[in-house]
Order: C-alpha cells, then sequence, then structure tokens
C-alpha cells in the first residue's frame, strides 16, 4: 500500500471536482442520492434493529456513491445499480464490507454511548431517534457539551473509515488494515484535508449568507418559516456535492493499481 503525498491546495481541487463532477450529471447524482437516502429511511424502520443496520451499511452506501462519482467523472451515466457496488463483487468482498460495517455501527454507537455519560443521553436519543429540539434543549449546558463530546469523537472515527471503504473493495485490504491506512492517510495529507473541510464550512456559510437577502427580496421577509425550503434545498445540494468530491480524495491519496477495476461489476 504506496501513499501520495498532496499539497495543501489539493483541498480546494478536491472540492472544485466534486462540484464539477456533479454538474456533469446533476439529475444522475441527484437521483442516486435520492434513493440512497430513501433506502436508508426504509431500513431504520425494521423493528429494533433499523438503526444499527443504517449504521453497518453505511460504508456500503458511501463506496457506492464513490462507484458512481467515478462513472460520472469519465463522462458516462452513472446507473442506480452502482449504489449495490459493494454487494455486487462476490461473496469475499461482502463479508468484508459487512465486517467494516459492523465495526463503524459499533464505533459510532460507542461515541454516542460516551456522550449520553454527559447528558444523560439526551442529545443521543435526538440524534438517533430523532424528537423535537427546543431552546431550552440547546441552551442547556449538559447537552451542549455532550454535542461537542459527540464532534469531537467522531473526527478520529472518520479518519479511521474516510477511505476504508474504497480500499476493502477496489484493492482488497482487510477491514482492519483499511482502517489503519485510511487514517494515516488523512494523516499525511492533514493540511490538504483540512484547507478540504474549511472550503467546504466556507461554502455552507457563503452560500447561507447569499441565500438570506434573496429570501427576503423575493418576499419571504425574515420569517424562519419562509427559509426552510430554500435552506433544505442548498443544504441538500452542498451535501450531495461534498459526497462527490470523496472518491477523488482516496484517488489521490494513494498509488492505485491498474487493475484497480477488476472487481467492478460489469
Amino acid at each position: 500500500m504506496k501513499l501520495n503525498i498532496v499539497p495543501a491546495r489539493q483541498g480546494l481541487l478536491w472540492v472544485k471536482l466534486g462540484v464539477r463532477t456533479f454538474f456533469r450529471q446533476p439529475l444522475a447524482m441527484t437521483g442516486l442520492f435520492c434513493i440512497l437516502i430513501a433506502l436508508m429511511s426504509l431500513t431504520s424502520l425494521v423493528p429494533m434493529v433499523g438503526i444499527v443496520l443504517v449504521l453497518v451499511l453505511l460504508p456500503a452506501g458511501t463506496l457506492g456513491v464513490m462507484a458512481a462519482t467515478r462513472v460520472a467523472s469519465e463522462g458516462k451515466f452513472p446507473m442506480p445499480a452502482l449504489l449495490l457496488t459493494a454487494f455486487r463483487a462476490g461473496p469475499a468482498h461482502t463479508r468484508a464490507m459487512l465486517t467494516l460495517g459492523a465495526l463503524y455501527g459499533a464505533g459510532f454507537l460507542s461515541v454516542m454511548g460516551i456522550s449520553a455519560l454527559v447528558d444523560g443521553g439526551k442529545f443521543a436519543r435526538l440524534y438517533l431517534l430523532g424528537g423535537k429540539l427546543t431552546r431550552e434543549m440547546v441552551m442547556a449546558g449538559d447537552f451542549q457539551a455532550a454535542m461537542w463530546t459527540s464532534m469531537l469523537l467522531s473526527l478520529p472515527l472518520s479518519l479511521l473509515f474516510w477511505h476504508a471503504p474504497a480500499l476493502v473493495h477496489w484493492q482488497g485490504v482487510p477491514p482492519l488494515k483499511a482502517l489503519f491506512f485510511s487514517a494515516v492517510a488523512c494523516l499525511r495529507n492533514v493540511l490538504a484535508f483540512t484547507i478540504f473541510g474549511l472550503a467546504w464550512t466556507g461554502i455552507f456559510i457563503f452560500g447561507s449568507l447569499v441565500l438570506l437577502p434573496i429570501v427576503v427580496a423575493l418576499g419571504g421577509g425574515v420569517n424562519p418559516s419562509s427559509l426552510e425550503i430554500p435552506m433544505s434545498v442548498f443544504m441538500a445540494g452542498v451535501l450531495f456535492m461534498f459526497f462527490t468530491s470523496l472518491y477523488f480524495t482516496y484517488r489521490d491519496s494513494f498509488v492505485i493499481p491498474e487493475e484497480e477495476t477488476a472487481h467492478e461489476p460489469t
């Protein structure tokens, strides 16, 4: 496994490639994201184990998005079947991806469990099960502490799993080794990933500041309800483009073997 060390400016290029690739096939990519969200939402409705199943399947869903991004970046139309890429390369790859998903589920639930020690589980229940977010809840010190605790602990979890699905599927790396190489790649390219994260944060903040006066000018006033739909659409668009950019972070962080596509379904 050979890593590439990229310059800090590569983070901006990843953002640019994500945006450009999304707009190459905007309807197809939007449709794929909506299908994935719908599948995850339906899975979450399974009694007792729905949330756990979603967590286990999340790495496979991430790989599907990356596979679709690669196809779109080549100027081709990404078909919905690409979302099942993780399960179309044979039993061994399927087991490896499900193992990776189980590890992610265990890690994420551990983060939520630690946050529950801070506020008695209020933040964890809201995050995992949903519910009404009140001003009193947000202003509570223990709730804020639990939120920040989960955010801080989620960072190393993200580093471990950032490249792992791609490494398991395309390069046949065992799940535990994939977690190690993923974290090392992120840390070795920490400046590029920092720029990458700051750029997406800036896009969201700048877009929100631009969107507010537009809504007001169109007669929406400053009523929070008038911002709900346009903000939801904007946030979804930014999120879709962010996930589209993930493939490029993997492609540039590793030396990709020529036979990488050997396990890709036809």
